[in-house]
Parts: C-alpha cells; structure tokens; sequence
C-alpha cells in the first residue's frame, strides 16, 4: 500500500467516525430528553425508608387517583395521614387502622 493510499484511508475512516458519531448522538438521543420538565421530577409516589429498608413516609396517589401524605411512627403502630381529598384532611390511626384523632 503506498503512502498516498493509506492516508486516503486515514481521511476517510477519520469523517467517516465523525459524520457516524454526529448522525448516532442526533437519532438516538433527541427523545429521550422530552420526557422531564428541566427543573422538576415525575413519579406517582415518593417513598422514604429507613435504614432495614421499611417504608416509613409516602406521598403519592391511591388507586382512585387521590393525594396523599402518610407517616408511620418507628415501631409502625401509629400512622398519620394527610389527604385533602378524604372525609377528615387530617387523621391519627393505630396499627389495626382503628381512627385515633381526626381533624376536617
């Protein structure tokens, strides 16, 4: 192969890698940046889990679509439970769900 020949080679494999880089990057990345607004965060739920990995607060949507907050006491037998969509906006429960205190 003579010199003129391998520095053809050279020239063509160098824009080659260049034009293929450019083309990849601009069909395989445009779409996946519409998915988020740039200064937020889209999910259904947030949970917080202590360090045995137990959930111990959750803001989210129940299956009928209504916003809550819930946070459960250490030892998981008090819970409270905010809701604007639910009969009492605030409400204190025990383990067995039993209403402790409830505020409208």
């Amino acid at each position: 192969m003579s010199r003129g020949h391998f520095g053809f080679l050279v020239v063509v494999t160098l824009l080659g890698s260049i034009t293929g880089g450019a083309l990849s990057g601009w069909w395989l990345a445009a779409s996946a940046v519409k998915a988020q607004k740039i200064n937020g965060v889209n999910a259904e739920e947030f949970l917080l889990l202590d360090t045995s990995g137990k959930t111990r607060a959750g803001l989210g949507l129940d299956k009928n679509g209504e916003v809550g907050l819930v946070l459960t006491s250490r030892d998981g037998n008090r819970k409270l439970a905010l809701s604007p969509d639910d009969r009492f906006a605030v409400k204190l429960s025990d383990q067995n769900g039993r209403t402790l205190w409830s505020s409208p």
